[in-house]
């Protein structure tokens, strides 16, 4: 099946992530633990993936808020740099720009304590689809407040637009789940969401019933993100499992947004859905090689070249 060639509109929480590694345990208070490293890198589900797609040379605008802090500009700056378009974040005086503490172990698991500092101010009404643009990608319907009652609404705007609707599930914190995302499902072309969101949305995390769930309730296409073992992909007339490629696993942050990037930047460069799904397999692999979500990430033809298809 034949998809757009423009440009994405992501909309999504920013923020600053700093990660700790490696945390096996929870010391006692007032104890000091030594770790190997404390850092500050971009993250946000929005965030990430826009800049995964500007990083391949995809045109991308980004649609979200931060603070007018330091946190602030780091990740703008970060972002500015993959050539993400950024006039449509919001700078809020006064408030803190969204913060992730996340410690992460030996394994490359994580626990993540958040402030959602300026994504609570991010409303529906400054996200404005202009012309020119193909893809409007949902990164953060759980994570931002504002959004969660008003996102089918605006997915029949993007709709209205023209533009193909792609959602990312994200884990829900208030436990609402299908309540709040049932009436998304018919309003979406491309659904991304990974085993452990799958298990609270629709009640399994293997590829079948996972697709049969949420296109039976009208999504047109689901990419289930499976980790390690890969991807699954659940479209019109086209089932398969794409596996992932073994690297070792230093930190999972924002690899399954990097994916989301990756995933969308093969479809509009005219990839097949399986080739499309082993693109972003391997950038999901060069993503948690590294520490930070978007310091494994490659360029284009770089990213061809590890897969083995360019020298």
């Amino acid at each position: 099946m034949p998809f757009p060639s423009g440009a994405v509109y992501c909309a999504g929480n920013i923020c600053l992530d700093i990660l700790v590694r490696p945390v096996e345990s929870m010391p006692g208070w007032g104890t000091t633990t030594w770790v190997d490293s404390i850092a500050q890198y971009l993250g946000g589900n929005g965030a990430i993936t826009a800049f995964a797609l500007g990083k391949l040379g995809s045109p991308v605008r980004l649609a979200g808020a931060v603070g007018d802090d330091a946190f602030g500009d780091y990740v703008m700056a970060r972002l500015a740099s993959a050539g993400v378009d950024l006039s449509h974040v919001r700078v809020t005086p006064g408030v803190q720009t969204a913060t992730t503490v996340g410690l992460v172990n030996a394994r490359s698991e994580r626990l993540f304590l958040h402030v959602l500092g300026s994504s609570a101010l991010f409303e529906p009404d400054h996200i404005r689809f202009d012309p020119g643009f193909s893809y409007f990608h949902l990164g953060s319907l759980f994570h931002l407040p504002q959004m969660r009652h008003a996102g089918a609404a605006l997915l029949e705007r993007a709709r209205a637009a023209g533009l193909f609707t792609c959602v990312d599930t994200m884990w829900d914190t208030a436990g609402r789940w299908m309540q709040d995302f049932a009436p998304l499902c018919p309003l979406i072309d491309c659904l991304f969401v990974n085993q452990d969101e799958a298990r609270m949305l629709a009640g399994s995390d293997d590829p079948a019933p996972v697709g049969a769930f949420f296109r039976g309730r009208g999504a047109g296409m689901v990419v289930l993100k499976m980790a390690a073992e890969g991807c699954a992909v659940s479209a019109p007339g086209e089932e398969f499992r794409s596996p992932a490629f073994p690297v070792e696993a230093i930190d999972s942050t924002g690899a399954g947004d990097s994916f989301c990037g990756w995933f969308l930047a093969a479809l509009r460069r005219g990839f097949s859905l399986p080739d499309a799904a082993r693109f972003a397999n391997a950038v999901g692999a060069c993503s948690i090689s590294r520490l930070g979500a978007t310091e494994g990430l490659l360029g284009f033809e770089e990213t061809l070249a590890w897969m083995g298809l360019r020298k």
